[in-house]
């Protein structure tokens, strides 16, 4: 599989004595598929055209079917498609060197992405509407509700104007990695509608159980929540799911490195 070239890299045929990069392929419920990343230890924001496969700056990196061999995460698990746009977007992400600028813009097209489809994952419901040259029946969604991160709350309201968002504050201990709640508010009916949860980089999974904790005791069922994430570990996706087995979890990846650096660079704090 080619490298995916980066701007101004020349584009043309691998020279003939060179050996295209490794990959690895993941085999999953689904059948295989690769998945390329940054690798964390590369200095060269993009591969140059001439380099190695152990220099390019590009790998394949295979999706864990689970620890030590076992069983796969499960069918709670759900990936975007992938396509060179999706590709494009992770390497900029992950890429140490990218400007603010790129990174930012890149995020926010992730994050669109990621919420059409956790709104496509949403039942709906028939109705009839008449327009200037006839009568049609569309389906308009049923009542939901979106919670999480601010980074991804602004490509919801994008998406859905009339969705109504709830806020839950939780900060983990340094130390401990124990997730806190300091604060949460819904809508008050939030128990009888469907739950879009959104947090950018699912790494460990405690924040994420902490939310979902405090969903449940306001009334919510796990089957009625998807976690929509742009970024996942396999230990933190099958926290969740040992937790919850009744939720949904989407992202676009799943792989041991997660982008933690997300949060500071999105808002410049970094």
């Amino acid at each position: 599989m080619e490298a995916m070239p980066c701007q101004n890299q020349r584009l043309g045929p691998r020279p003939q004595d060179e050996q295209p990069p490794p990959t690895a392929t993941a085999t999953t419920g689904s059948g295989s598929r690769l998945i390329r990343f940054a690798e964390p230890g590369e200095d060269s924001g993009c591969p140059s055209p001439d380099s190695s496969s152990s220099s390019n700056g590009v790998a394949a990196a295979a999706i864990p079917a689970g620890e030590g061999g076992a069983t796969p995460i499960g069918p709670q698990l759900k990936l975007l498609p992938m396509n060179d746009q999706l590709r494009e977007l992770q390497t900029i992400i992950r890429d140490k060197k990218s400007s603010r600028g790129d990174f930012v813009f890149s995020a926010d097209r992730l994050i669109r992405l990621v919420v059409e489809e956790g709104l496509n994952q949403l039942p709906y419901t028939e109705c009839t509407v008449t327009t200037p040259t006839g009568i049609w029946e569309i389906t308009p969604p049923l009542d939901r509700t979106g919670s999480g991160r601010e980074a991804m709350e602004q490509g919801l309201r994008d998406c859905c104007r009339s969705i109504r968002i709830g806020k839950i504050l939780i900060q983990s201990d340094e130390e401990t990695q124990r997730a806190k709640v300091y604060y949460a508010k819904f809508p008050p009916d939030i128990y009888r509608r469907k739950v879009l949860l959104m947090y950018p980089i699912l790494s460990t999974g405690n924040t994420v159980i902490e939310a979902v904790k405090v969903l449940v005791e306001h009334g919510v069922q796990p089957s009625v929540i998807i976690l929509l994430s742009l970024f996942s570990t396999p230990h933190g996706a099958k926290s969740i799911i040992q937790e919850f087995p009744e939720i949904t979890i989407l992202t676009t990846e799943v792989h041991p490195v997660a982008p933690t650096h997300f949060g500071q660079k999105y808002f410049g704090t970094d």
